[in-house]
């Protein structure tokens, strides 16, 4: 007899089909943008001045508590026994953008742009100043990676985030010129609070504090409907971002701006995993373990970094760009990764 094939759900069909459902939001936002570009702008609350409900920050907030929610705490305690993965990578998250921006800032100072490239910078360093995406933990659990260390990797960079954010985009700075550097450098001073805080870290705790306070019916439903709204959020978080740079670039090309685009974030992405792959063969990690430090290096919360360029440089929608690129290679690289046991390019 033939056996019988259990029906997916709604659900299952569009997390195995995420990466199509990615491009579908990046078609969407090229061939319909008014409406994400007006989801991108704040709407007052009651016509209050200083209440204003801003959707990105919300999606963000919602994909944050999500990624809390899914954190299983007790996987943890193991890495109390062996921590060297976990600092590890850690340490690699927070030094790499130190180690890869200004070699690729000094390539920029050399071409032909009027700013030296400092947009294409800024937004390098907005998306590697970030913490380590919750992402993360998904490629972990498709393949050859230590999942307790990824989940440390991703909770730990995001405790450190509100000083760890500003304290990277302030080292940064120097290396952008114009109005570029006086934004960001004036960003930094408030990011700590205003967004690392208040976006990032806050919706996280709350999400696994939940986790950790409700009992085991409630949480089971929470989850239930938590889940799949985070992944819709987040694909609506892709079309209001991409929203604001691919409509208006479609209307008046600039194929020199798209090709530097992706050379600069393939550039700073592979130059990041490749920096975790050698750190964890130098180091003689496990095969596992390897991939989620390797994991932590090059893959960064894109959406959060998207949302501060929409508030930082909301006149500058071409900043996007980059993100966008990085976002998309971040991932191409994580699956790579996590299929050579932590050695980027290579296949098992």
């Amino acid at each position: 007899m033939t056996p019988t094939r259990t029906a997916k759900s709604p659900l299952t069909r569009l997390r195995d089909h995420l990466g199509w459902a990615v491009g579908a939001s990046y078609l969407a936002a090229a061939a319909l943008p008014a409406p994400g570009r007006w989801l991108r702008h704040p709407h007052l609350i009651g016509g209050l001045p200083h209440l204003a409900f801003e959707t990105p920050r919300f999606l963000l907030s919602l994909l944050l508590f999500t990624a809390g929610l899914q954190v299983p705490v007790h996987a943890l305690r193991a890495l109390a026994r062996r921590p060297t993965a976990l600092l590890t990578g850690l340490v690699l998250h927070l030094v790499a953008p130190l180690l890869i921006i200004p070699g690729v800032a000094f390539a920029l100072s050399r071409s032909p742009d009027s700013d030296g490239g400092s947009g294409m910078i800024a937004a390098m360093i907005l998306i590697v100043a970030m913490p380590v995406a919750a992402g993360a933990t998904v490629w972990t659990s498709k393949g050859d990676g230590d999942q307790s260390t990824t989940v440390g990797l991703v909770l730990a960079s995001t405790i450190v985030s509100p000083l760890t954010i500003p304290v990277t985009m302030t080292a940064l700075c120097p290396l952008l010129s114009g109005d570029y550097a006086n934004t960001l450098a004036g960003a930094a001073l408030t990011t700590g609070h205003a967004f690392a805080l208040t976006g990032v870290l806050l919706p996280c705790g709350a999400g696994i504090l939940c986790r950790l306070a409700l009992p085991d019916r409630a949480l089971t439903r929470l989850l239930a409907a938590a889940v799949p709204t985070a992944m819709i959020g987040s694909l609506l978080l892709t079309y209001v971002n991409a929203s604001g740079v691919l409509g208006p670039f479609l209307t008046h090309p600039e194929p020199v701006l798209l090709v530097a685009a992706l050379v600069v974030a393939a550039t700073v992405c592979g130059l990041s995993f490749a920096l975790g792959g050698i750190t964890a063969r130098a180091l003689r990690l496990d095969a596992p373990e390897g991939a989620s430090v390797t994991l932590a290096c090059g893959m960064n919360n894109s959406s959060a970094s998207a949302v501060l360029i929409t508030t930082t440089l909301p006149d500058r929608p071409h900043v996007l760009l980059p993100v966008l690129a990085y976002s998309l290679l971040q991932k191409v690289a994580a699956g790579r990764v996590v299929r050579a046991g932590g050695r980027p390019g290579v296949r098992a």
